[in-house]
């Protein structure tokens, strides 16, 4: 396991969120990717909105999304715990470990950004996005 990174999800306002928490941290943006930037079938009126964003806060990074076009967002779960994994197999000894007795949102699989990820919420309703980037 590398690291383990907080993400907020956003209902249409990620962009604006990312310019407030800039300015009142004296904050870098990293990156941002627009649904329209990749392979994730969206509507037009969606192309525009943050599919991934990171800011870099001191020396934490934060990564923001306006989720899913589909998915509701919800203040109180919005935020969930991404961890970047270095090697598949602990990966998926931790998925198993953490989904025993949750609830999966997204079972492990294959990504376009060319990851094995999933997303679950454990048994104490912590929600958890698991990544591991593969060779290429």
């Amino acid at each position: 396991m590398e690291s383990i990174t907080p993400y907020l999800f956003f209902h249409g306002n990620c962009e604006e969120a990312i310019n407030f928490y800039k300015k009142a941290f004296n904050a870098e943006i990293v990156g941002i990717q627009r649904f329209g930037d990749a392979s994730m079938p969206v509507g037009d009126d969606y192309k525009d909105k943050i599919m991934h964003a990171e800011l870099k806060i001191g020396s934490t990074s934060v990564m923001f999304s306006d989720g899913a076009p589909h998915k509701e967002i919800t203040p109180g779960d919005n935020v969930h715990l991404n961890i970047s994994f270095t090697d598949e197999t602990n990966l998926r000894l931790t998925w198993g470990k953490l989904s025993n007795g949750g609830n999966v949102h997204m079972d492990l699989q294959d990504t376009f950004w060319g990851a094995l990820f999933g997303q679950l919420e454990d048994k104490y309703g912590i929600r958890w996005m698991m990544n591991y980037q593969k060779a290429e």
